[in-house]
């Protein structure tokens, strides 16, 4: 490409309303541009980048067996309604409603779609096994889109579905999607780690996530100093390992806090530590107003708890809820005599004679023991702090953050059976088919290598991912030895088919080499004054070396970067 008769521009200034590195750079570079909150236009060099990740998604699928189509964006309702998901999904589905008033949504995702497709030459076990994907847009309701491509509305995704006739066979085309996503992920550049995860409103068997390591990630990846174990903090376990108070149990009593409210200020009352409370939690739950007991030095797994409970949807009890629930001003909330069902914190078993609150203003209760309430259920419920255990060896955990580029389903039958998609097998009894699922996110894989790789230039998109891998800047079009040099190597390039950027505009030298800087082209040839000598300058742009490369080596030179 030639950018004198290219579509082409930069930003000098940071991004005002950006919230991440990556976007910043991103916009700045031209490479995207928002429309509005969590939705971007991808301009010509943004869509380059994009289509590099899609081509080497598409690779790697295509390598592994898999079969590309498209399915349509705009769904009839009744399809999530059918699988039971519209419930689960809720106001985070676009919805709308045709001209004859039928009910419509924009697909958020694809697997119903995809068992109706498999219905379609899935009849006998001889069909099986096979995988299919597409490549396509979807559109999710976020309550919150931020940074850049990261959290949006409108995004591309790559979903591919295995279908096999049982569980041994399904096992199979999960690893070898395991393996086309670390080729994946490797040929991306990325530093990442694949850990266990919430299966969520996809349900199943198994959920495992590639995550890019960034400190902007939203996701918390717990490790282990001690072992391989890796894990999304939402459904890590926290080791009941402690052990049983050997303070003797007594009768509990009502004591009035007037102006202790907080943990903190009970605390400072009673002259004791947080972890000698326990906090009573209301939320709503698909429109149920339920309480979580757990110790007070811990923090509620809101995913734990969605789990516990089979909810879709929970947030934090509106103040009229839990008022009229603990009969109350808020503050107040505790396990004895609460109008609603309580769910109590596994640790707590071990506790003896803490404090609750009182479901009455201004008072709690001290000496309470869990004999005192009867909680619905017992469970894990906390979520886990950095040096905890390790439920594989015991050692401490560690914390990282990761934005999820990938994920990987083992959805067995749950889509087909709702769906009554079934196969014959050789006894000629219907069975229902073994799915598994397959994400990847084109724009947060763009954004999590704009993460990783950047300084204060600009963009350093590796290799396979930038948009052109090389750049050849003419210091002065007016000079004719250099733009004859220029040319040359351009159209060697091009015979080539390397992907190649000519930067002949009439520009300050400067101004070209900050902006080669900056969109993130790995290599570039400067061709100056040096041509009357036979020399031309090659930077790098990784590492900032420059050295200087013979007019009768250039194009050996060239062929290295692109054949290896």
């Amino acid at each position: 490409m030639k950018l004198s008769q290219s579509f082409f521009y930069t930003l000098r200034e940071n991004a005002k309303d950006e919230d991440s590195v990556s976007s910043n750079l991103l916009v700045r570079a031209g490479m995207i541009k928002k429309t509005s909150a969590g939705i971007y236009m991808i301009m010509p060099m943004g869509k380059k980048v994009l289509a590099k990740v899609e081509n080497i998604i598409r690779e790697e699928m295509d390598a592994k067996g898999a079969q590309e189509l498209l399915m349509p964006a705009l769904i009839p309702e009744e399809v999530y309604e059918k699988s039971g998901r519209r419930e689960a999904f809720g106001s985070n589905m676009f919805a709308l409603h045709d001209r004859n008033d039928r009910p419509y949504v924009l697909g958020p995702t694809h697997e119903e779609l995809f068992t109706m497709a498999a219905s379609m030459d899935g009849k006998s076990y001889k069909d099986f096994p096979y995988n299919l994907y597409q490549i396509q847009t979807k559109y999710r309701d976020e309550t919150r889109p931020r940074f850049g491509l990261i959290r949006v509305r409108e995004f591309i995704m790559k979903d591919a579905y295995s279908f096999d006739t049982d569980e041994e066979g399904l096992a199979k085309s999960y690893d070898a999607m395991y393996d086309a996503y670390c080729r994946i992920m490797d040929r991306l550049g990325l530093k990442y780690k694949i850990v266990r995860a919430d299966t969520g409103a996809m349900g199943g068997l198994l959920s495992e996530e590639y995550q890019a390591l960034s400190p902007i990630g939203e996701d918390v990846i717990v490790g282990c100093e001690g072992c391989d174990f890796s894990s999304n903090m939402e459904i890590t376990e926290v080791m009941d390992n402690k052990p049983e108070s050997t303070e003797p149990k007594v009768p509990y009593s009502i004591k009035e806090t007037p102006n202790a409210k907080t943990i903190d200020e009970v605390a400072a009352f009673f002259g004791k530590q947080p972890s000698d409370f326990v906090k009573t939690l209301l939320y709503n739950a698909d429109g149920k107003i339920v309480a979580f007991c757990v110790p007070g030095d811990r923090e509620l797994n809101e995913a734990k708890a969605m789990k516990l409970l089979g909810a879709n949807e929970m947030e934090l009890a509106a103040f009229d809820d839990v008022e009229r629930v603990t009969h109350a001003k808020v503050g107040f909330a505790g396990p004895i005599g609460i109008d609603c069902p309580v769910y109590m914190d596994r640790q707590i078993l071990k506790m003896h004679n803490f404090i609750v609150g009182a479901n009455k203003t201004d008072h709690h209760y001290e000496n309470v023991n869990v004999e005192d309430f009867q909680p619905e259920a017992i469970a894990d419920l906390c979520q886990v702090k950095e040096g905890d255990v390790c439920p594989v060896c015991g050692k401490p955990l560690t914390f990282e953050h990761g934005i999820e580029v990938g994920n990987l389903f083992k959805l067995g039958t749950k889509y087909s059976k709702s769906l009554n998609v079934l196969y014959t097998d050789q006894d000629n009894q219907q069975k229902p088919i073994w799915m598994g699922c397959y994400g990847i996110g084109l724009e947060r894989c763009m954004a999590a290598v704009a993460e990783q790789y950047n300084d204060e230039k600009g963009l350093m998109w590796p290799d396979e991912v930038a948009p052109f891998r090389l750049a050849i800047v003419v210091i002065s079009n007016k000079d004719e030895r250099q733009m004859e040099v220029a040319d040359q190597l351009y159209d060697f390039c091009k015979k080539h088919h390397y992907d190649v950027l000519l930067d002949d505009r009439k520009e300050r030298p400067g101004v070209k080499f900050k902006d080669m800087e900056l969109i993130g082209i790995p290599h570039r040839i400067t061709v100056g004054r040096g041509v009357k000598d036979g020399m031309l300058e090659w930077t790098e742009r990784s590492t900032g070396e420059k050295r200087e490369v013979s007019l009768d080596d250039i194009e050996d030179r060239i062929t290295e970067i692109y054949e290896k």
